[in-house]
């Protein structure tokens, strides 16, 4: 089992950006995709990009494109997602989750997942 813990959450104003990071500990072997997903009130969890540890292969989510860049620190067993331009709907809580297998999009594929971090972007 990965385990997951995110930081880097918090407010910011329409426009701004925020840094996220993850670092994964545990089996760390068995991390092959690192994704991050958010959840906002009342909607289902939603992939936002993921990674392939070790080689890159980004993937975003369409309406981040341009906007969010995911990174890995494989050295140093930490993933991040840098935040531009950030805009009132990327509110909700986003949460690192980590896969057994390469090129994983979809939330059933993650076998782990941290407790989420708040981002609250203002208007």
């Amino acid at each position: 089992q990965v385990h997951l813990v995110e930081s880097g959450g918090g407010l910011v104003e329409a426009g701004g950006s925020l840094r996220l990071s993850c670092v994964a500990s545990g089996s760390v072997s068995r991390l092959y995709t690192m994704g991050w997903f958010r959840q906002a009130p009342g909607k289902e969890r939603e992939f936002v990009a993921t990674i392939n540890w070790g080689f890159s292969g980004p993937r975003y989510e369409n309406t981040v494109k341009g906007r969010f860049t995911i990174s890995a620190d494989t050295a140093g067993n930490t993933g991040y997602l840098w935040m531009d331009s950030l805009k009132p709907e990327d509110t909700a809580v986003y949460y690192c989750a980590a896969a057994s297998k390469f090129w994983a999009t979809a939330p059933a594929d993650f076998d782990s997942w941290g407790q989420g971090t708040q981002v609250t972007v203002s208007s």
